[in-house]
């Protein structure tokens, strides 16, 4: 159980998410990406699959977990958020329980669960973050990204949360721009968090990565050869690797704190 999220807006999440799940995907793992974004939601959109039905749908007890499900491209299976709506700032008692319920069904059957979170630190962003086993962050080299990013991690910290977070620097000229960028973002991190911030990687700055979007074909589909697909690529190994060294993951942790959180 996995969150994917950034500090701010265009850096790049939602594309990361949906490509690195191809990429686990490639490597004979299943996955399932969760479109978390409640405002802007838009995986549906990326990967050019209009969603029959949505989070929306499970939320208010119409569907299943199993009905909300789609297939996009290669088959990836991913679940879609449904854009401009606020019933999950207003959850009920009985709809956690119904959406925990519903989740639970889900123990077994993926070995990797990506929530593609929105941007910045909403409430629900926050309760994604820190009720999954982990979280990714997502940022560039551009100082308003990085500043937010870290601003992201500081409140989770502050609030007394304790989330392993990774990073992931997207959109740099080169390896060396991603590497000081990391290096920048780890030792403040470290200094005044007390953090540990390993880093899975770097993507380039790829043209390449517009084109997929305006043709809603996913990156590493549209473009399998190019610089950024090869980035991804990079990073998804690397994370193969270091999750062989921790160990499985389970959903009943999870549901566990989105319960707590979430009462």
């Amino acid at each position: 159980m996995v969150t994917v999220t950034s500090g701010k807006g265009g850096v790049g999440k939602s594309n990361f998410s949906l490509n690195f799940a191809m990429a686990l995907q490639r490597r004979g793992h299943s996955v399932l990406v969760f479109d978390a974004d409640i405002g802007m939601a838009n995986i549906d959109v990326l990967l050019g699959t209009p969603a029959k039905y949505n989070l929306f749908h499970l939320l208010k007890g119409e569907k299943s977990i199993w009905d909300i499900i789609q297939t996009g491209p290669n088959g990836l299976q991913f679940i879609a958020g449904g854009s401009g709506f606020q019933e999950l700032v207003r959850l009920t008692d009985e709809q956690i329980e119904y959406f925990a319920a519903q989740i639970g069904q889900l123990n077994g059957h993926f070995d990797f669960i990506l929530f593609d979170t929105g941007a910045g630190l909403s409430k629900e962003t926050l309760r994604f973050i820190t009720a999954a086993d982990e979280a990714i962050v997502v940022t560039t080299p551009e100082p308003t990204s990085i500043t937010d990013a870290y601003a992201l991690m500081k409140m989770v910290k502050t609030m007394g949360h304790q989330v392993p977070f990774r990073l992931v620097v997207n959109r740099v000229s080169d390896d060396r721009e991603g590497q000081v960028t990391a290096d920048n973002i780890r030792q403040v991190a470290s200094k005044y968090l007390q953090m540990e911030l390993p880093v899975l990687g770097y993507i380039p700055d790829d043209t390449n990565v517009s084109k997929a979007v305006k043709r809603q074909t996913p990156l590493t589909v549209a473009y399998p050869d190019s610089p950024a697909t090869r980035g991804i690529d990079r990073i998804a190994s690397r994370y193969l690797l270091e999750e062989r060294e921790s160990g499985s993951m389970d959903v009943t942790g999870f549901l566990q704190r989105m319960k707590r959180l979430w009462s």
